[in-house]
């Protein structure tokens, strides 16, 4: 059963277009000229209850304004949207008591207060009974290890920190959508492990359904099986990670390290794509199907200290996806 159903969904913005300088501006008060931003441009999809689904696409792609129609903050310009029955922008208390939005880069917990205030602040908001918010926040406290610092105050905690008091505040009145807009971003890698572990755990325990935009890698190959991919405001890939990296993984990477300094680059290049040559190690790429008998190869014809075979990173597969390679 869809929890979210989205059809034909258009965003468009008309922006002002003035001409440089005073005479432009004298120009646009007696001519305005206007074009239309297309930020969502007639993308459908649906997603099911407890799916864990990547929202991936480069700047302006228009994710965020798909997550900002989806929680009711923005009006579409056209098409059919609904969310566990409702439709957002009718922002029914029902609904919104419902779902949740975190931006990475938003802060909705009060500075100068701890961030304890700020949780019994939306337990009043969203009716949370007693029993159910001490429920809540003891499992999310444990989740997120975060007990020693529930009464210290929000400006004297460290970012990663802050983000998991934002999580709870978003979650103490456990949503059964969470829409998750580049939660990990600007922590260190340390961190970042933290969340993805919550946000799966989140996932796996509560079975909520969750939508999660990120422009890091390792948040999508680590937590999402589903992507939906969206560029200049058009979906254009909506399936299975791997389906992804069948399709554009159709090479692998050798890396060799020679042990000897007597090695050309011209003997390379008969053997694969060199994407680095540092001597006394080389990074060749080659088709899948070649790699074993090329690194066979290599093995027999040069004298070498260490070999290893890889998968492309995904960062690189995606990155094909959006120079323009057909999908079909």
């Amino acid at each position: 059963m869809a929890v979210i159903e989205v059809k034909n969904l258009k965003k468009y913005y008309k922006v002002h277009q003035k001409e440089p300088g005073l005479s432009g501006s004298i120009k646009s008060l007696f001519n305005r000229k206007y074009y239309d931003v297309k930020a969502v441009d007639n993308v459908s999809f649906e997603i099911g209850e407890g799916e864990l689904v990547g929202f991936i696409g480069p700047n302006g792609a228009g994710k965020t304004t798909t997550l900002k129609v989806l929680s009711g903050l923005l009006y579409p310009t056209s098409g059919f949207v609904q969310a566990l029955g409702y439709t957002p922008w009718d922002r029914k208390p029902a609904y919104q008591k419902q779902f949740s939005l975190v931006m990475g880069q938003k802060n909705q917990l009060w500075w100068d207060l701890p961030a304890i205030e700020s949780f019994i602040l939306n337990k009043e908001i969203y009716e949370v009974p007693d029993a159910q918010y001490k429920k809540t926040l003891d499992e999310l406290v444990e989740l997120l290890d975060v007990k020693d610092i529930l009464k210290v105050q929000v400006r004297k905690l460290s970012l990663g920190q802050r983000m998991k008091m934002e999580l709870i505040a978003a979650l103490i009145h456990s949503p059964k959508i969470l829409f998750l807009d580049e939660p990990t971003i600007g922590l260190d890698v340390v961190m970042q492990k933290k969340m993805r572990d919550f946000i799966r755990e989140y996932n796996k325990r509560f079975n909520a359904t969750v939508i999660l935009t990120s422009h890091y890698m390792d948040d999508v190959k680590e937590l999402c099986q589903r992507v939906i991919i969206i560029d200049k405001g058009k979906l254009i890939f909506d399936g299975a990670l791997d389906e992804i990296i069948k399709k554009y993984a159709d090479h692998k990477l050798i890396t060799v390290v020679f042990s000897k300094n007597n090695v050309e680059l011209s003997d390379l290049e008969k053997l694969g794509e060199v994407k680095s040559f540092e001597p006394p190690k080389a990074v060749i790429s080659v088709k899948r199907a070649s790699a074993p008998r090329v690194a066979a190869r290599i093995l027999e014809d040069f004298s070498v200290a260490d070999i290893n075979l890889e998968e492309p990173q995904i960062e690189d597969i995606i990155r094909e996806v959006f120079t323009g390679k057909d999908f079909a």
